[in-house]
C-alpha cells in the first residue's frame, strides 16, 4: 500500500481527515457543557459577592443551586468525552493499495488497478465520490479548487476529450451515496479504477475523492492519486514476451532393436 503526499499534476492532502461533525451528535452536548460551564462562572462570582450586592439586579437572579449544577455538568463533560471517545473507535481508516494486474482491460498487456479499503475497525457508507483530472501537457500549482472536481460522468466526458476509450484504457467503478466500506480486518479492496498503459502516457494525474460517513455521523475525506507509483520502475509489470514462449518439442520415436525385423510390433513373435 502506497501513501505519499500527491506531487504531480496539483496538490492534494493525501492523509484522511474528518471535514464534517455530526451537529446533534457533537454540537449539542458542546453546547449544553459550555452553558453550564457559564452558570458556574455565574453561581460562583454571585456566591463571593457581599449580601447587599445580591440584592440588587442582576445579581438577584440565582440560575441553578450548586448541588444540581455540578451533577448536570459532570454529566455534560461525561457525555462530551465519551462521544469523542467513540468517534475515536469507530473512525474508518480509508486506505489504497495499486498493483499491475492482468485481465482487467483488453489485450495481453497488464493495466494499473487501484483499489480502496476500510481497515477500521466499524463500517462507513459512501456520502459521495468526485475526480480530478489533468491530461499530459497541463500543469496545475497549488491545492485543487472546488470546483475542479467533477463526478463519474463528467470525468469520462473528460477523458474521451482527450482520446481515451472507456472499457478499453480506463474502467472506472461507479460507487452510489450509502455505498458500504465493510470493515472486513484485510487488505481486501474494492476496485475504483483500472487505467491501461496509454492512459498513463496521456493522463499527467488522476485524483479520486472519496467521502465516507461513519457510524456517529462524522465524514471523513480521502483524495487518492490513482496514478501514483505506476510511472516507477520497480512497478513495471512483470511480462512474459512473445519470443519467450514455450514452444512444443517433438518427442523421438524409439527404433526397434536390431534383431526385430523392421516394420514388426515389439512383443510379438
Amino acid at each position: 500500500m502506497v501513501s505519499a503526499p500527491l506531487g504531480r499534476g496539483g496538490s492534494a492532502p493525501d492523509a484522511q481527515r474528518r471535514i464534517r461533525r455530526n451537529r446533534w451528535l457533537f454540537t449539542a452536548p458542546l453546547v449544553l457543557l459550555c452553558l453550564l460551564g457559564a452558570v458556574l462562572v455565574w453561581e460562583i462570582v454571585r456566591g463571593n459577592m457581599s449580601e447587599a450586592s445580591r440584592g440588587h439586579w442582576p445579581w438577584r437572579l440565582q440560575l441553578m443551586s450548586s448541588e444540581p449544577l455540578a451533577s448536570l455538568l459532570a454529566v455534560a463533560a461525561g457525555a462530551v468525552l465519551a462521544r469523542a471517545q467513540y468517534a475515536r473507535t469507530v473512525r474508518p481508516m480509508l486506505g489504497w493499495r495499486s498493483d499491475y494486474v492482468a485481465g482487467e482491460l483488453p489485450g495481453e498487456s497488464k493495466a494499473w488497478s487501484t483499489g480502496v479499503f476500510n481497515g477500521g475497525q466499524h463500517n462507513a457508507g459512501v456520502h459521495r465520490v468526485d475526480y480530478f483530472v489533468v491530461p499530459e501537457g497541463e500543469v496545475l500549482d497549488g491545492p485543487v479548487p472546488e470546483d475542479a472536481w467533477m463526478s463519474l460522468r463528467q470525468a469520462g466526458e473528460r477523458l474521451g476529450e482527450i482520446g481515451l476509450r472507456p472499457a478499453a484504457d480506463f474502467r472506472l467503478t461507479s460507487m452510489g451515496a450509502g455505498f458500504p466500506l465493510v470493515a472486513t480486518g484485510t487488505y481486501e479492496t474494492i476496485v475504483v479504477g483500472v487505467f491501461s498503459k496509454r492512459f498513463i502516457e496521456e493522463v499527467r494525474a488522476f485524483h479520486l475523492r472519496i467521502q465516507v460517513v461513519d457510524s456517529v455521523g462524522d465524514t471523513h475525506e480521502r483524495v487518492i492519486d490513482c496514478l501514483k507509483g505506476a510511472r516507477e520502475p520497480v512497478a513495471a509489470p512483470v511480462e512474459q514476451p512473445r519470443s519467450a514462449r514455450p514452444v512444443p518439442v517433438p518427442v523421438p520415436r524409439t527404433a526397434p532393436p536390431a534383431d526385430e525385423p523392421e516394420g514388426r510390433p515389439l512383443g510379438r513373435s
